[in-house]
């Protein structure tokens, strides 16, 4: 199946130096965000106490803290979950307040009655264990870098893998800080997804790189400049039809999956589509400014 006609030559490398500057503006917009806002982090980072209830019966955030201010719970954060219930936030663990959920439930008991409302789940995360979790996902991100830079590097070449690094850690900035922008909770779950936007952005740098790889063998006289463009010119079919097929499925997940994987599937949306961005737009400029640099061997010897 070809969306894009055979032949076509789309100027591509003539308009990096615009992609590359929107970029530049975009990752720095995030970092500053990221640095200066901050995560809004997930109890399994930040540690403490969730209660995630469903109320058979219609109430505000505000009259639920009012209830649990009652009990000394004056830090507690209120999300609506879905239509009927709302997940309870607070940063007290059972190490420091013993028996915390049941006094959130004993407290709503009074307020609301037995029959009012019901306590689907109740997560304790102790703030050692929040700490650790957050070395670890930090880690996995980074081996996973490292990894796939080792093995590009094996396989290709240096250059290209520097690239398709940079190209991937463009992809996880900018969707690290969209959800800093956004305030959007940052949880184990997103870490998952920042791995398979990792997985799927390299993927498709590597698609690209492999024409590249075939055609500078092919014509070595050529510059490299005219080859890449050639190249993601070739590849543009596929591109297109593997990311609208992603794209269809993850937006399909987030507008009705309901809310429990709505920031997965938010976060997937995001990394799929700059993942393809960043393989032709900055992948590519990396892998040029390398060539110009330093001029790969079949050059050389021109």
């Amino acid at each position: 199946m070809e969306l894009v006609k055979p032949g076509i030559n789309i100027n591509f490398v003539g308009r990096l130096k615009y992609a590359v500057a929107f970029s530049i503006i975009l990752t720095f917009i995030c970092v500053v965000s990221i640095l200066w806002k901050g995560l809004y982090y997930g109890i399994d980072f930040a540690g403490g106490t969730l209660v995630q209830i469903k109320f058979h019966q219609k109430t505000s955030a505000d009259d639920i803290r009012k209830v649990l201010n009652q009990i000394g719970i004056d830090d507690s954060v209120i999300q609506p979950f879905g239509s009927d219930e709302v997940v309870i936030r607070t940063v007290k663990s059972s190490s420091d307040t013993k028996g915390l959920s049941s006094k959130i439930e004993g407290s709503l008991n009074a307020a609301y009655g037995k029959d009012a409302f019901q306590v689907q789940r109740v997560e304790v995360v102790g703030p050692k264990i929040g700490k650790d979790l957050t070395r670890k996902a930090l880690l996995a991100v980074i081996f996973s870098w490292i990894g796939m830079l080792i093995y590009i590097a094996f396989r290709f070449d240096l250059r290209y893998a520097v690239g398709g690094i940079v190209g991937v850690i463009h992809d996880v900035i900018v969707v690290v800080g969209i959800f800093s922008i956004f305030n959007i909770e940052f949880t184990l779950t997103i870490v998952a997804a920042l791995l398979t936007i990792i997985g799927y952005s390299i993927h498709d740098t590597i698609v690209l790189f492999d024409r590249v790889r075939e055609n500078v063998r092919k014509d070595s006289k050529k510059d490299l400049g005219t080859i890449m463009n050639e190249s993601i010119n070739q590849t543009l079919s596929r591109t297109i039809l593997t990311s609208l097929t992603v794209v269809i499925v993850v937006a399909v997940l987030l507008f009705f999956g309901g809310a429990v994987i709505h920031d997965f599937a938010f976060a997937l949306l995001v990394g799929v589509i700059f993942g393809t961005y960043s393989s032709v737009f900055i992948a590519s400029p990396v892998v040029l400014v390398w060539e110009n640099i330093r001029p790969s061997t079949i050059k050389r010897k021109k």
